[in-house]
């Protein structure tokens, strides 16, 4: 019996890459666990003792961890998986909502990748579009874009058996 790594894996499919957004996508769940935690020190502001300021302090790292937790759930559970049939995009928002992208590589045409800017260029994260026979599917905030277009595009050329015939010409042919 296959190892599956997520719960619509089908029975004759295999794992080839799986990658998520860049850590960056959480800097406003983070700024928001920041405020949490400077709101913890208003108590000690109110009540100037080592206790209440300790003890305002633990309950803004409580809060900053409730207003820090959805960001970084959205980012954790939103992954792209891709196998040896296909692409998938799962998207969480939120505790409740979930979206699935599912996408046939035969479908997949062109993978381009765009680092704009001077943020996307020193931290190192940018945008694939995904050319499919239906539309594009556009990821922003990719982790290392030209590293994941590189290996999907080695994947597709695997699947269509073109891997090595890119730099070959037989002169017998002509």
């Amino acid at each position: 019996m296959p190892v599956k790594y997520f719960a619509d894996q089908f029975d004759d499919e295999e794992v080839l890459l799986v990658f998520r957004k860049h850590p960056v996508v959480q800097r406003k769940g983070l700024i928001l666990g920041m405020l949490g935690i400077l709101a913890g020190t208003i108590p000690g502001l109110i009540v100037p003792t080592y206790a209440w300021f300790f003890g305002g302090l633990a309950g803004g790292f409580v809060l900053g961890a409730l207003l820090y937790f959805p960001a970084w759930m959205a980012w954790y559970y939103s992954l792209f998986i891709v196998t040896d049939q296909r692409f998938i995009q799962i998207t969480q928002k939120g505790l409740f909502k979930r979206s699935v992208v599912d996408i046939s590589l035969d479908e997949v045409r062109m993978v381009n990748y765009e680092v704009m800017g001077l943020q996307e260029t020193l931290l190192g994260y940018g945008t694939i579009m995904i050319q499919t026979q239906m539309g594009d599917l556009v990821i922003h905030e990719v982790h290392h874009p030209g590293k994941i277009q590189k290996k999907l595009l080695n994947i597709l050329r695997e699947r269509t058996g073109t891997a090595g015939s890119a730099g070959e010409y037989d002169e017998t042919e002509d």
